[in-house]
């Protein structure tokens, strides 16, 4: 018996070490994609990282708001006309979204798309715009105004010019589709980074964790902390690339879509959370709120911790993660 049991031991061994993590890097969304899985072979991981990629296309299209095909499209050149019936995903990722924007006091919503763009970030602004011009910006946005019908799942936009769009959570949602999926094909381990939106599961092939660098975006070549995570995600959002300084004061390209004024004080937001879907959402709701209403609202949360820096670069925890600096 001592013998049959070491003898398992040792092929459950190799077999962990005939795996290898296998990746591949590519354009997707209009953003930066790192596809991670571990498999025995080249061939079964390309075949499932292909499955990942048909995957994250699909999701493409029926949220992108670029895609005059589009039930995304739809539903906006419907707005103030008439209600668009949508199939039940996207029906259901607005659900979603909506109560994002409840739970965030509407930091969060998907009726930013109808901003006007009046803050330029590329380095053409030299003044601030009018403060009527502020209040305009956001005339149309407005998460009340997204009117939902469960019996008939269709979606109403009330103002005439609204418009909804999915980027501060559709590569989160699209990174949990195409984990979902590989998990579903006995894809045991992998990691699905979409510009920092990760979805993650399972462990490396010698069986330790993942491991999730911290990075203070003001020191951009010093690691301060290594967070070991199995099965979840963790969105990393950061400003401090795209702003503009007026009066001493630095605006960022994240927006409030209650006051169509900057987000300010707080450079990069990492948050932990069972899905990449919320956690993007939380990420960019964070910055909006500020970090002491952003903390309190993160700690209310259940299994939700998050990692501030602010522009100061000081470094500011939600209360029930763990850091061990390196």
């Amino acid at each position: 018996m001592k013998l049959l049991f070491t003898l398992t031991i040792l092929l459950l061994s190799m077999v962990c070490w005939a795996q290898q993590p296998y990746k591949h890097t590519l354009k997707l969304m209009g953003s930066r994609f790192e596809i991670t899985i571990v498999a025995e072979d080249s061939l079964d991981a390309n075949k499932n990282i292909d499955l990942a990629i048909a995957e994250i296309t699909r999701i493409e299209k029926l949220i992108s708001s670029w895609d005059a095909n589009s039930q995304t499209s739809l539903i906006n050149e419907n707005a103030g006309i008439k209600p668009i019936k949508v199939d039940s995903e996207l029906f259901n990722l607005i659900e979603r979204a909506l109560g994002i924007s409840k739970l965030t006091d509407g930091a969060f919503d998907i009726s930013y798309a109808s901003m006007d763009s009046i803050w330029k970030f590329d380095g053409s602004m030299t003044e601030m715009p009018t403060d009527e011009e502020i209040n305009n910006s956001v005339a149309k946005v407005g998460y009340e105004n997204i009117v939902l019908d469960k019996l008939n799942h269709t979606v109403f936009l009330r103002i005439k010019g609204m418009k909804i769009g999915f980027g501060a959570i559709g590569k989160g949602y699209a990174a949990d589709k195409a984990k979902d999926l590989l998990i579903s094909k006995g894809v045991t381990s992998g990691i699905i980074n979409a510009s920092g939106d990760m979805a993650v599961w399972g462990k490396q092939p010698n069986g330790s964790e993942w491991k999730v660098a911290i990075i203070n975006p003001l020191n951009k070549n010093k690691v301060f902390a290594l967070l070991p995570i199995t099965n979840g995600a963790v969105v990393t959002s950061g400003n401090y690339e795209k702003y503009v300084n007026f009066k001493g004061k630095r605006y960022t390209h994240i927006i409030d879509p209650r006051t169509g004024y900057p987000s300010s004080g707080i450079i990069s937001v990492t948050v932990f959370a069972p899905e990449a879907e919320l956690a993007d959402a939380l990420a960019t709701s964070v910055f909006v709120m500020g970090k002491e209403a952003g903390l309190h609202r993160i700690n209310q949360l259940p299994k939700i911790e998050c990692i501030i820096i602010d522009d100061n670069g000081n470094i500011t925890k939600s209360d029930n993660i763990k850091i061990d600096k390196l």
